[in-house]
C-alpha cells in the first residue's frame, strides 16, 4: 500500500488563512496608517514662542528664522514633493500656556513635530503631552539639561546646557584674566542655578572655590545692595546668573560704585539688547556663544548675504534667535531628505540617529551629531565680548 502524504482539507486551509488574516490585519494596518501631520503634499509642523510675554523679542526673531526657511524650501519644491506648513502658538513665556497649545497642536492640529519651542519650564510642562501623542520635541530654544537628558526617542537638542558651557568656559576666562577671588549673582531659580552650579564646578576643578553668592528674585530692577555686598567681599570675577535687564543693571551700579570686576554670564544674555540698552558701560562683558551674532555689516559674507535678506524680508535686523530658528529648519529638511519619500516619525529618527556629523554652518553653530543615546548634537560653545558696543568673539569652541 502506497502512503500519500496527507492533503489537509480546504475547510482546514480557509481555517488557515482566517487566523492568518486576523493576525496580520491589524499590524499590516497599523504598518500602512498615515503619520500624523505628513499628506502627500505636506508636512506640518509647529513652534510654541513667547510672542506676548517678556521674551517676546526673542520668541518674534525665533519665528522669523523658521519661516524664512520654510519659505525657502518651499520655493524649491519642499522635501519629496511635500511642502511644509509652520503653525504658531504663543505660551506667553508659561508653563500653563504652553501645555494648552501643545495641547492643540498635537491632538487638534495633527502636527508632525514641534520645533523651537522657547523656554525650560515651558518645554519640561509640554514634553509629556507631546510624548503621549509620539510628537517629537525637536531642537527647543532651551539650555535645560532635560532638553535631552535623560535621553529619550523624542527628544533632540541643539543648545549646550547653561550647566556645561559654564563649566567649560569660566575657568579658563578666570585663569587668563588672572583673577583671585570669584563670586556669583544669580536670578533665584532653576535657571539662575544652572548657571551658577556650571561655574562652581568648573572653578572647583582649577582649585578655586566660589565665595559670596548673592541672588534676586525674577523681575527685580534694583541691584544696589547686591552689588554692595560683592564688592565687600573683595571679589574680582563676578559669575552672572542673568538675562537682560538684570546684566545691564548689575553692571550701570558695579561701574557707578567703581567696581570693575570681570564679568561673565551665559548664553541667555547673548543678546544684541545688553549693548543696545546699556550703553557704552556694557563694553566689556563676557557672555558664553554657541554662534556668531549676526550683524548686517560682518565681513563674513555669507552670514552677512543672509543678514540683509532677512531684514528686507521681515524689517528687523536678525538676532540669534533668528539664526537658530533658521538653522532648526535646515536640519530638519536634512533630515526629512535622509528619510525617504515615505516619512514617518520613525524614520525621520532613523534619519537623525543615522545621519553622522552635520558640519558646522555660516552661523557659527558646532558641528552635530545625534545617536540612539546621544540626544545633545554638540556640547561645544565659545566666549564672546562685547567691545566697542557690539559682540565679538574671543575663544574658540572647547
Amino acid at each position: 500500500m502506497t502512503h500519500h502524504p496527507t492533503t489537509p482539507s480546504s475547510l482546514m486551509i480557509a481555517s488557515v488563512l482566517v487566523t492568518l488574516t486576523t493576525l496580520s490585519g491589524p499590524a499590516a494596518a497599523q504598518s500602512t496608517a498615515p503619520t500624523q501631520g505628513v499628506s502627500k503634499t505636506e508636512i506640518l509642523i509647529a513652534t510654541i514662542q513667547d510672542l506676548s510675554g517678556p521674551v517676546a523679542a526673542y520668541g518674534k526673531a525665533a519665528r522669523n528664522g523658521l519661516q524664512l526657511r520654510v519659505d525657502e524650501i518651499n520655493e524649491q519644491g519642499g522635501i519629496h514633493g511635500r511642502k511644509i506648513r509652520l503653525l504658531v502658538e504663543d505660551n506667553g513665556y508659561d508653563p500653563k500656556k504652553a501645555v494648552l497649545a501643545a495641547q492643540k497642536l498635537v491632538s487638534q492640529d495633527k502636527v508632525f513635530l514641534i520645533a523651537s519651542h522657547i523656554g525650560t519650564p515651558m518645554n519640561n510642562a509640554a514634553m509629556p503631552v507631546m510624548f503621549e501623542k509620539n510628537v517629537i520635541n525637536f531642537l527647543p530654544l532651551s539650555a535645560g539639561r532635560e532638553m535631552f537628558d535623560p535621553p529619550h526617542k523624542l527628544k533632540f537638542a541643539s543648545v549646550a546646557s547653561y550647566y556645561e558651557t559654564m563649566r567649560m568656559n569660566v575657568p579658563k576666562l578666570f585663569k587668563e584674566k588672572g583673577a583671585k577671588q570669584a563670586c556669583a549673582l544669580y536670578q533665584d531659580d532653576d535657571y539662575g542655578l544652572e548657571v551658577v552650579r556650571g561655574g562652581e564646578a568648573g572653578l572647583k576643578e582649577i582649585g578655586v572655590t566660589l565665595g559670596e553668592k548673592t541672588t534676586y528674585k525674577r523681575g527685580a530692577t534694583d541691584f544696589s545692595s547686591q552689588v554692595a555686598k560683592l564688592k565687600a567681599s573683595g571679589c574680582d570675577f563676578l559669575v552672572m546668573g542673568t538675562i537682560v535687564r538684570e546684566t545691564i543693571g548689575t553692571i550701570a551700579e558695579a561701574r557707578k560704585t567703581g567696581w570693575n570686576p570681570t564679568f561673565v554670564g551665559s548664553q541667555a544674555s547673548y543678546t544684541e539688547l545688553i549693548h543696545k540698552l546699556g550703553g557704552k558701560g556694557m563694553d566689556g562683558y563676557y557672555a558664553v556663544s554657541t554662534n556668531f551674532f549676526p550683524y548686517l555689516d560682518l565681513d563674513n559674507q555669507p552670514l552677512r548675504f543672509w543678514a540683509n535678506k532677512y531684514k528686507t524680508k521681515f524689517g528687523d535686523d536678525p538676532s540669534t534667535y533668528s539664526t537658530g530658528g533658521y538653522a532648526t529648519i535646515d536640519l530638519f529638511i536634512k533630515a526629512a531628505l535622509k528619510a525617504g519619500p515615505n516619512l514617518t516619525t520613525d524614520s525621520f529618527i532613523k534619519a537623525m540617529e543615522t545621519m553622522g556629523e552635520v558640519p558646522a554652518d555660516m552661523f557659527g553653530t558646532p558641528p552635530l551629531s545625534f545617536s540612539a543615546t546621544k540626544r545633545l548634537g554638540s556640547s561645544l560653545s565659545r566666549l564672546s565680548q562685547i567691545q566697542d558696543g557690539r559682540w565679538k568673539v574671543v575663544s574658540d569652541l572647547r
